[in-house]
């Protein structure tokens, strides 16, 4: 496949509004009444379905979050292309609010820190779960820069593996302190409310304690289908070498909130990680 020079948004107009102008405007009312403060995190929970339905909770977990230099984007592998862990870092990447540059150095050491994880831009080409996230991170700040990786996999040890290798090379490259580890994931997938809140919930518990074990062992459970659980286990392993203690449910909402039908929805948790 020929390596391309930018890598151009696949969601705009649909997941999210093409333009500029729109897309500050919806983030802007999804912040009314936000509460005020951010917190210098590690890591973070946010959820990627179109804008209309889980973009206020991604939109207030953001607020609440010092955008660090640097964010390493996690995303689950919806389409089944490309490799099983694969990292896009061979052009920059253009949304409608301008474009963000790869980490090359961060990316090179991953490379060398993380066997499963390949070069690939296959996985990425029509996949939205890291997209969708970068126009609300960049509402907050311009000149950050991304670390993209597509996840496939369910071996929890090669999760916690990457993890951990993840953090190995932020800390070989001194940047600790000025990445920030986004998962990116939706909860519960077409469920009664009230069955996919509690579900969620027990979810979002393992999440709260950052225990990647007891995540697995409640998804196979209880039969959660939190679509980004991969790049969540990935997340608590990284942040936890990196010294994370704590994590706070920021905002919680289903897309019931937007179609007004209890009988089949989606959940959406922000959680961050510090």
């Amino acid at each position: 496949m020929e390596a391309l020079k930018i890598k151009l948004p696949a969601y705009a107009g649909s997941f999210y509004p093409q333009g500029p102008k729109e897309i500050k405007a919806l983030i802007k009312v999804f912040l009314a009444g936000a509460k005020p403060g951010k917190t210098e995190c590690l890591g973070c929970v946010l959820p990627h379905a179109g804008y209309i339905y889980s973009g206020k909770t991604a939109s207030l977990t953001a607020a609440q979050i010092n955008i660090p230099d640097t964010v390493v984007l996690l995303g689950p592998n919806h389409t089944g292309l490309g490799q099983e862990f694969s990292l896009f870092s061979s052009s920059p990447w253009q949304t409608p609010l301008g474009k963000l540059e790869i980490n090359q150095l961060l990316a090179k050491q991953i490379f060398k820190s993380c066997p499963w994880i390949k070069e690939d831009s296959l996985a990425h080409i029509n996949e939205h779960s890291l997209e969708v996230e970068l126009p609300i991170l960049q509402y907050f700040r311009q000149d950050f820069k991304i670390v993209p990786i597509a996840i496939a996999s369910d071996n929890l040890s090669r999760l916690k593996e990457t993890g951990i290798g993840i953090a190995a090379a932020i800390q070989e490259t001194k940047q600790a302190g000025n990445v920030l580890i986004a998962a990116s994931s939706d909860m519960t997938h077409y469920e009664p409310l009230a069955q996919a809140r509690e579900k969620d919930n027990l979810a979002i518990e393992a999440i709260l304690r950052l225990d990647e074990d007891g995540l697995m062992e409640s998804l196979k459970k209880f039969k959660i289908t939190m679509c980004g659980y991969a790049p969540v286990i990935i997340m608590l392993s990284c942040v936890k070498k990196l010294g994370a203690k704590s994590a706070q449910l920021v905002n919680y909402s289903t897309s019931a909130e937007r179609t007004n039908d209890p009988s089949s929805v989606v959940g959406y948790a922000g959680i961050k990680v510090y």
